[in-house]
Parts: structure tokens; C-alpha cells; sequence
């Protein structure tokens, strides 16, 4: 009876603690894929601050001419009522600039009683445009040779990611400061010099979406059915890699918009235009600093703000579509 009542007995014991381990199975791959892809698709409210920053200096910078804002080169000098000590008569005698904000100048004057907000948000047009032209281009040439690369593979690929691996080998610095000074100062001359240097990051990244998106079903299905090579990069490949171009581009901006900047310090930016590099080094001599911070502080901080958005939105946009890749990829 004892091993009777023991063979009985022994199945229901042992089967216990399977069905304990059964109740307590961690979350399966899909829940947690679909838990962290539901937390990490919220793009946040700052990400709308920095949008709505961008949007706004940039309308400014657009409509600056028929926007009531003072005239950027227009001297406001201010006069006060001193008593001649020749004649003994009271005299309008001019106040020497620089005058701090107020209420009539905002963010102050310079040195020669120009409104600093007006040059600020006139100096936006040639630094955005600098920054905006700089990542097209990186765009076009980076991302059209990284995914003919990442397509066609072989002898073209080695011969691309070698010119690749050379421009980022190159300094960036000294390629802007020959390029410049041996050619001319246009915005055309600088931005497709800094954009030179934005090549080779691009193309990388568009060369290993290409190579990632190359073994797709989608892709494999139109060369199946016979579709030209150039249909598939442009109609099947280039909307997905698109996307982590441009988060990347948005970048580019950033960095080129501090390059113009650097190039203002050493006298090479774009002749005769105003730019937040120049307005800058308008007031980044010593006296100025100390007596009238606000000259070089207040372009600072507009292109600090712009510089900062630019950067965030795209950290932001580059986690919220890497989610998305990773949550596709793993069909």
C-alpha cells in the first residue's frame, strides 16, 4: 500500500510546481516589444518647444523686410541736454552708444546704435540659409552615393566608402578656411563647403539603411518582378531611408550653423551680410564684455536656442523612429 499510495501520489506532487512555474512565465518578446514601443513613441512637449522656437525664428527670418522692425543698419543715436561750458547754452549732445535694453531697443545696441534684434533676426536669414543648404546638399550627394553603395555592393561600394572614410580622415576646419578663402565669400561657396563635410556622415547612414532595407521582402518581391534598379532605389528604398536622413540633417544644421559662426571669427563669412557669427564678434572685445555684455550675449543666445532645438528634435526623432525600425525589422 505504501508504494501504492506513493505512485499515486507522486505525479500530483511533481506536477505542482510545473504548474507554479507555468502561472509565473515572464511576459512573452511581443509584449514587452509592443509595451516599449507604445512608451517610447511619445515624442514629449519639449520636442514641440523646440519646434515652435524654430518655426518662430524662422518666420521671423523670412518676413524680417515687411515685418515692422527697426532698419538693421539704421544708427539710433540718442541725444541728451548738457550745458555747453563755453557758451553756458544747453545743447542736444549726442549719448555714446552702446545704449542697454529698454523699451525702444529691446535687446539694446551696438556699438554704433544699431537695434540688436533687428540685425539679430535679419542675421537669421543668412545663417539658416547656411544651415538649410548645407544638409540638402549633404543630402543629395551623401545620401544618393551611400545608396548606390549599399545597393549595388561590390567594387562601388569599396570605392564609395573609401571616399567616405577619406572626407571624415580630412580636417573639416582647414578644408572650410582654403575652400573659402581661395574661391570667395558667397553663401553659395560656404554652405557647399560645409556641406563637403556632411557627406560622409550621411552617406554612411544611408549606405547601412540601404544594406539593412536591401534584404526586404518589398525589395526582393520588385526585383522579382522585374523593376529597374533606379525604380527600386527611388520608389521602394528612399522613402525608408528618408526618414533617418533627415533626423540626421537636422544635425547637420546645427553644426553648420556654428561652423558659419567659427568662419565669422576668422573673417571668412559670407561679405556683406549679417550673420550671428559676426553679430558676435561685434561685441566679443574685451571692453564690450564687460561694459555691454547684451552686444554679444543676445545673437548668442538666439543662435544658442536655435542650435539646441535643432539638436534636441533631432535626438528626439531619431529615438522615435528608431523604434519604429527596430519594431518592423523584427517581423
Amino acid at each position: 500500500m505504501t508504494e501504492e499510495n506513493h505512485s499515486l501520489t507522486g505525479p500530483t506532487e511533481m506536477e505542482a510546481p510545473e504548474e507554479q512555474e507555468h502561472d509565473e512565465a515572464p511576459p512573452t518578446d511581443a509584449g514587452l516589444e509592443e509595451s516599449g514601443f507604445a512608451e517610447k513613441k511619445k515624442i514629449g512637449i519639449g520636442f514641440w518647444i523646440a519646434a515652435f522656437w524654430l518655426v518662430l525664428i524662422t518666420f521671423l527670418a523670412v518676413f524680417a523686410p515687411v515685418l515692422p522692425f527697426k532698419e538693421p543698419n539704421q544708427n539710433f543715436i540718442v541725444f541728451e541736454q548738457k550745458e555747453n561750458p563755453i557758451t553756458g547754452k544747453i545743447q542736444d549732445r549726442p549719448v555714446q552708444p552702446p545704449y542697454s535694453p529698454d523699451g525702444e531697443h529691446w535687446l539694446g545696441t551696438d556699438q554704433d546704435a544699431r537695434d540688436i534684434l533687428s540685425r539679430s533676426i535679419h542675421g537669421a536669414r543668412i545663417s539658416l540659409a547656411v544651415g538649410a543648404l548645407t544638409a540638402l546638399f549633404g543630402i543629395v550627394v551623401g545620401g544618393a552615393l551611400g545608396m548606390i553603395a549599399g545597393y549595388f555592393k561590390g567594387v562601388l561600394d569599396k570605392v564609395i566608402s573609401a571616399i567616405f572614410l577619406v572626407s571624415l580622415s580630412f580636417p573639416g576646419l582647414i578644408l572650410a578656411i582654403l575652400v573659402v578663402a581661395l574661391v570667395d565669400r558667397s553663401l553659395i561657396t560656404i554652405s557647399i563647403t560645409i556641406g563637403i563635410l556632411a557627406v560622409a556622415p550621411i552617406g554612411r547612414l544611408a549606405r547601412a539603411q540601404t544594406l539593412s532595407f536591401a534584404e526586404r521582402e518589398f525589395v526582393l518581391a520588385a526585383e522579382t518582378l522585374g523593376a529597374k534598379k533606379s525604380r527600386i532605389l527611388v520608389r521602394e528604398l528612399l522613402p525608408n531611408v528618408l526618414i533617418p536622413m533627415s533626423t540626421l540633417a537636422m544635425l547637420v544644421i546645427a553644426i553648420a550653423i556654428v561652423a558659419e559662426g567659427t568662419l565669422a571669427f576668422l573673417g571668412l563669412s559670407v561679405q556683406g551680410s549679417s550673420t550671428w557669427g559676426k553679430l558676435i564678434l561685434t561685441g566679443s572685445g574685451l571692453q564690450t564684455l564687460e561694459s555691454s555684455p547684451w552686444v554679444a550675449f543676445a545673437p548668442m543666445g538666439v543662435l544658442f536656442l536655435t542650435v539646441a532645438s535643432f539638436n534636441y528634435m533631432s535626438d528626439r526623432l531619431r529615438d522615435y523612429f528608431d523604434v519604429r525600425e527596430i519594431f518592423v525589422t523584427r517581423d
